[in-house]
């Protein structure tokens, strides 16, 4: 049976990566399943299309100030209505905070909802300054009522998973976001635009990262000034855009850093090939639950060094390494990565990242809402 699956998602910015991403491509497959998805987002102005990933409306929703971007649905009468004139068959919400209301309207609707789990509530919590234990309890009560909420948590990484199963929670299912493992490859390895950035006897450090607290993307300039004192000649890029830009790029600036912020790069042929170019990928977040941009860069055949707080080590296993939340121990494990031979990390790098296609995502968060792939009618032999 074919299902209309209707997609809320806050926090989706034109210069967002990994939630956007992943949006897209599960969008893809739940449309090539056989499914009717319809994804509705925030932005500035009202909007109804139909796109490869199926349907996309847009509602007018405040700027978040100081997030570099980010709107937020607001109006939640319009939004209801939206979903009763929708009528979904099944629910998915990536949001747990202002979105978290849906699931309310969901049981009253009887609908069959899930719940994303795209970060860990007592990861974010202390990267905005809590301390462990306020951020512990802080983020069990708020589990708490998004479990009740929801007949389903998905988590992405068992990782993920552990801050449900803590409280007890018995509805949480995991299912893995992927990689493009076609668009993202070793053979996107651009001589030119390597040297664009870096001399041959130069280290090319890249981020891939939005530019705000929770990704802790400081410590990918901790990580080069650490490489530099210890003789280590490295340059490092960023691509990305966010709220603290503008701090980092004066402190690059006051300690001579030899960083170049592109901002956000939109070209996905360019960032590919920025991936693939580097010699490694910087992950610093400490909530991430699964890192779409550092699989992207294993993919191209780029080893990842990860903050050991996040889901990353899961992820990157023994194709990469993990750092604890300074300057100093980044700079050990790039230097570890650097050690091994460069075909070998390479193959490593790329070979991890083929676990992880988005054919087994989308059949697991399928799963998670009871859906399967429909079969379609082939056209009999002669007919247009």
């Amino acid at each position: 049976m074919s299902l209309r699956i209707v997609r809320l998602a806050n926090f989706v910015a034109p210069s967002s990566g990994g939630l956007r991403t992943a949006l897209r491509e599960l969008g893809t497959g739940y449309l090539a399943a056989g499914h009717e998805p319809v994804l509705v987002i925030p932005g500035e102005r009202p909007s109804d299309r139909d796109t490869p990933q199926g349907r996309v409306i847009t509602l007018p929703g405040p700027l978040l100030p100081g997030t570099g971007g980010y709107r937020v649905l607001t109006d939640r009468r319009r939004v209801a209505r939206l979903l009763e004139s929708l009528a979904p068959d099944r629910l998915e919400v990536s949001d747990r905070t202002t979105l978290r209301w849906t699931g309310v309207w969901a049981r009253r609707a009887r609908v069959p909802a899930v719940m994303v789990s795209h970060e860990t509530a007592d990861g974010v919590l202390r990267t905005w300054g809590l301390s462990e234990a306020m951020a512990r309890r802080t983020a069990d009560a708020l589990n708490v009522r998004t479990a009740h909420s929801y007949a389903r948590v998905v988590c992405t990484t068992e990782f993920a998973e552990r801050e449900f199963v803590r409280i007890g929670a018995r509805n949480v299912v995991r299912a893995p976001l992927g990689v493009d493992l076609v668009d993202r490859h070793p053979s996107l390895y651009d001589p030119a635009l390597r040297a664009r950035h870096a001399r041959a006897d130069q280290v090319l450090l890249v981020l891939c990262s939005r530019l705000s607290v929770e990704k802790r993307p400081g410590t990918a300039l901790d990580a080069l000034e650490a490489l530099l004192r210890r003789g280590e000649r490295a340059v490092l890029v960023v691509a990305g855009d966010g709220p603290l830009r503008a701090r980092l790029e004066q402190r690059a600036r006051e300690r001579r850093l030899p960083v170049t912020f592109l901002g956000h790069v939109a070209d996905r042929g360019l960032l590919g090939s920025l991936q693939a170019s580097a010699d490694v990928c910087l992950a610093p977040g400490p909530a991430e639950t699964f890192g779409l941009a550092a699989l992207e860069a294993m993919a191209c055949g780029t080893p990842v060094v990860a903050s050991a707080l996040s889901a990353l080590p899961e992820i990157v296993g023994s194709a990469g390494a993990t750092a604890a939340d300074s300057g100093d121990s980044f700079a050990d494990a790039v230097r570890l990565l650097l050690g091994r031979a460069e075909d070998e990390r390479r193959q490593a790098a790329r070979a991890r990242a083929e676990c992880f296609g988005w054919d087994a995502a989308v059949t697991g968060f399928l799963a998670a809402h009871d859906a399967v792939a429909v079969p379609r009618p082939r056209l009999q032999e002669g007919v247009a």
